[in-house]
Formats: C-alpha cells, structure tokens, sequence
C-alpha cells in the first residue's frame, strides 16, 4: 500500500487518540518498534449509543482473535470497520485494557504531579479522557480490540500472551464502513508478562478507500458478514447517501 494518506499521526507510548473517521477510508496502523500494543474502541458517530459488539462480532465469524476478512460488527448488526490488511494475522479482542491499580502494581507507581508527562497511563484512564471528550461518560465504557497483540488458550484454558508475535514494521489496516468515532490508547495488554512498560510509538495514517463491491473480501468472508453488510447499506440508502 503506497504512503498516500490525507492524514497521519504518531501515537507516543502511552498515549491516546480520539476523532471522527468518515465512511470509506483506510486506517492504517504501523508499530515502530517490536511489541506495540494499541487498545482501539469503535462508535457510530451518527448516534453514540451504537458501538462495537465484541459478542456478536466474535460468534458470527467463529473466532476468538481477528485478521484480514473480519469484520468488527455493532450492536444493530451494521459494520463499523473491516480488517482488510494484516501482517501480523492475529489481534487480540478479548483481552481487555489496562487499569490504574494492575499498572501500578506492575510497572511500579507513577503519577503526573510527580512524573508529569513522563508517567505510565492506563488504558482505562486514556478512555475515560477521551470519552467524555467526545460527550460520552465513564459507563460508555465498552470491550476494546487490542491491535499487534495475540493472547491464544492453551490445553489448560489458560490465556497466554505471545511476546515475540509484533515485530518492527508491523502493519494492520481497518475500512471503516460508517461514519465512526474510534478511541484509541497506546497502552500495554493487560496480559502482557513485561515487567518494564512495553508500549511503543505507533503511526497511524487514514485514506481514501476505493469501493466496496459485491466481490469484497470482508463481505464475502462469511455469511453473516454480509448480512451486516447489508443492513449498513440499507442504512445510508434510506439517508439518501
């Protein structure tokens, strides 16, 4: 994919991110460095109260981590985004974010009166910044995919998080197939065993995409994608878009 962005940004370790993404443009995300973990939230930004269904996104598509083909659905069964790039092959949707008591107890306590912009954020307090930002409040709260992160369930059903599995250079890329706010935050996975704060700067550029047809890959990834294909067209027929 050539670099031909209408806009780019670099999220520092720790950092956050919110904004309105139109229909039809690419969201390319690039790790920097190796071990990048970027916590991501999706909303219709026509009407907040539609968000990403982690459950229903999950069950349709008979997964438990997302690549190329999948897409992340919302609670009235449209497409918000659809991964149709990914070097990496697995994103982690189930692990959650991070929170201040588990970070400290981890990475040793920090705090911006005494560390300033120098001290470790969790993901949890990123998105409570960033919601009310956007005229949302704490209990908008919602799951997160955590992008460049793959947690798997080993014989024991116990989650294991893969250190090694995000080198340098590693890219995803999301089409968003509504207008959609998305939230995002430059935290560690929860899972990760890391004892020094792990989060890395990330690049993330947004394009123009070209049409979505009838032979689109995401939609034709399975059934119920392109029923929620769909209905989100039927959606912005009935605006008139």
């Amino acid at each position: 994919m050539e670099s031909n962005a209408i806009w780019n940004t670099t999220i520092r370790p720790g950092g956050k991110w919110s904004g309105t993404i139109g229909r039809g443009k690419l969201i390319r995300f690039t790790a920097l460095e190796a071990g990048a973990n970027v916590a991501i939230q999706l909303y219709h930004a026509g009407d907040l109260t539609e968000r990403y269904n982690m459950p229903d996104s999950l069950k349709a598509q008979y997964t438990a981590h997302y690549t190329r083909g999948n897409v992340l659905m919302s609670d009235n069964g449209r497409v918000l985004a659809s991964f149709v790039e990914d070097s990496l092959g697995w994103h982690d949707p189930i692990s959650g974010y991070s929170y201040r008591e588990a970070t400290d107890a981890k990475y040793g306590s920090t705090n911006y009166q005494v560390e300033r912009n120098e001290w470790l954020r969790s993901g949890q307090e990123n998105f409570a910044v960033e919601l009310v930002r956007n005229g949302l409040r704490p209990r908008d709260m919602m799951p997160v995919v955590n992008l460049f992160s793959k947690v798997a369930v080993d014989a024991s059903g116990a989650m294991q998080y893969d250190v090694g599995h995000c080198p340098a250079g590693a890219t995803v890329t999301l089409r968003t197939e509504m207008d959609t706010l998305l939230i995002l935050s430059n935290t560690p996975n929860p899972l990760d065993p890391r004892t020094e704060y792990p989060s890395v700067p990330v690049k993330v550029e947004v394009l123009q995409a070209d049409p979505v047809d009838d032979m689109d890959y995401c939609m034709n990834f399975r059934g119920e994608n392109r029923r929620a294909f769909e209905n989100t067209q039927q959606y912005y027929t009935l605006l008139g878009v």
